[in-house]
Order: structure tokens, then C-alpha cells, then sequence
């Protein structure tokens, strides 16, 4: 194949929750760019049948898979140290795993579920594998936020929730974390070789939210089917900040519809974004210096 027909040949890309939706679309669509893709999912059976798919699909051979559940720091760790086990480099990193839960629960660390998985998730693995990205640049960070963090503030008091818990609230939360995450990220990571960029995917016809049971499947999913994309224009932007040459040296930005636009006013505060980043040290146990 051409190098036109495979932008991404050589490049090693990691994508999280790419068992299904937005992220099995996001990974297929990296392969077929000539990427060597990495599944990490959950559930061994449904990454083998994504690895199998996106073989199929993209006519890509160099499809794997790992396992890993992202809301356990233990996990997550085990998951970093295997990949640089295996791997010498990572070119590109698309943080995408991530849930709403309705009723407040608890990860086997003891922390809030969407904050564990949604946000924490992305801080701790991005930051375990940075060294690797660093010496693997120019590499990208990709994360996929929300433009449910519009109108989102975050509450340094409470951030899990343990005061008063709503399930939209604490996905709203999480988005605007990411958003944030990434903007302090790519200021430390200024004068490197790493960019670092988040996106809005718009809202996506996937079984996002299905872990939430009857009151989803029976009210609110008949309403998301209405009006939402596929996960094929969903994963589009991920795509894009993973691969195009458009997007060489861009960095500390947010993205909807492959174009760069403004998040919320909220989102722009320096030491909100100073004061994150200590806490989720503190939630890891991780002194990152990006």
C-alpha cells in the first residue's frame, strides 16, 4: 500500500475503550491508516472480537489487544508496565474510556466511579506513559472530553460526589477535568516533542450509559437514538487529531468537528488547572513532572 493510502505506517497508536463505539471506530480507522493499534478494553472477550473486527475491516494484521480495567489505579499500572515490557515506543495515545453512572458508586479504590474512570483514568495512564511518548516524539495525546462541560464547575470540596451525587452533574465534572487536564498538560509540555489536545465527538449513537439499566434503555436511549450521529462521524475528530498532518505541533487546544473551538469560560482558569493537577497526584499517589 502507498504512503497516501496509509498515513499512519510505522506509527504505534494506543486507544482506551475500544471495544465498541467511538473508540472501535477510532482504532479501525488508525489501521486502516496503516497504524499498529493497540485495543485496550475491559473484557478479554470483547477485545479479541474488536481485534478480529478491525483485522477484518482494515485489512491490518498489527492488532492487539490489552486488558485492563480503567478505573483501578492497580490496573492501570500493570497495564503501563506491560506495554513498556513489550513496546520501546508509543506514537500516539487516544485517552477515550469513559461512563456515566446514574447512581453514585465507588471503584476498587475507594473513589468516586466517574471521576475514577473518566478522569483519573486519563491523568494516571497518560502521565505512566509519557517517558515512553517523550522519546517516541513528535507523539500526539488525544482525549476525548465532552461539550457536556459547558456550565460544569468543579467543586475542589467535593469532588466525588459524597455530599450531594448526580450522575449528569459528575460526567459533566469529569468532561470538564479532561478539558482542563489537557490544557495543563500540553503547558508542560511546551518546548517538547508531545502535543497534547482534547475534542468534543458529539453526541453518538453507542450503548454509552447502558451500564445504568432499565431507566436508560427504556427512556433515555429511544431519545439519544433521535437524535444522535453514528460512531463512525463521532470517532471522526479522533481520527483526525491522530493522524493528520493538519495537526503537526498543535497543541493545548479543543476540537469539535476537526476544527479547533472555544470550550467553556470556566475551563481557562490557569490554577484551576494547577490545582487539579496536585489533587490528582494526590488521588494516584504519582508525582508527575510532565
Amino acid at each position: 500500500m502507498s504512503n497516501t493510502a496509509t498515513p499512519m505506517q510505522g506509527k504505534r497508536v494506543m486507544v482506551t475503550g475500544a471495544t465498541g463505539g467511538i473508540g472501535l471506530v477510532t482504532a479501525r480507522e488508525l489501521a486502516r491508516q496503516g497504524a499498529e493499534v493497540i485495543v485496550v478494553g475491559r473484557d478479554a472477550g470483547r477485545s479479541a472480537a474488536a481485534v478480529a473486527q478491525i483485522k477484518e475491516q482494515s485489512g491490518n494484521d498489527a492488532v492487539t489487544s490489552m486488558l485492563a480495567d480503567l478505573s483501578s489505579q492497580q490496573a492501570i499500572h500493570t497495564l503501563a508496565d506491560d506495554f513498556k515490557r513489550r513496546y520501546d515506543r508509543l506514537d500516539v495515545l487516544v485517552n477515550n474510556a469513559g461512563l456515566m453512572f446514574t447512581k453514585r458508586q465507588e471503584s476498587v479504590d475507594g473513589i468516586e466511579m466517574t471521576w475514577a474512570l473518566n478522569h483519573l483514568g486519563y491523568f494516571l495512564l497518560t502521565n505512566l506513559l509519557l517517558d515512553t511518548l517523550k522519546a517516541s516524539g513528535p507523539a500526539r495525546i488525544v482525549s476525548v472530553s465532552s461539550s457536556a462541560h459547558v456550565g460544569a464547575k468543579l467543586n475542589f470540596a467535593d469532588l466525588e460526589g459524597r455530599q450531594s451525587y448526580g450522575g449528569y452533574r459528575a460526567y459533566s465534572r469529569s468532561k470538564l477535568a479532561n478539558v482542563m487536564f489537557t490544557y495543563e498538560l500540553a503547558r508542560r509540555l511546551q518546548g517538547m516533542s508531545v502535543t497534547a489536545n482534547c475534542l468534543h465527538p458529539g453526541v453518538v449513537a453507542t450503548n454509552f450509559a447502558a451500564n445504568n439499566g432499565g431507566f436508560y434503555r427504556a427512556v433515555l436511549r429511544p431519545i439519544l437514538n433521535v437524535v444522535s450521529i453514528s460512531p463512525e462521524k463521532g470517532a471522526a475528530t479522533s481520527v483526525y487529531l491522530a493522524s493528520s498532518p493538519e495537526v503537526d505541533g498543535v497543541t493545548g487546544k479543543y476540537f469539535d468537528k476537526q476544527k479547533p473551538v472555544a470550550s467553556s469560560k470556566v475551563s481557562y482558569d490557569q490554577a484551576a488547572w494547577e490545582r487539579l493537577w496536585e489533587v490528582s497526584e494526590q488521588y494516584t499517589h504519582l508525582k508527575a513532572y510532565a
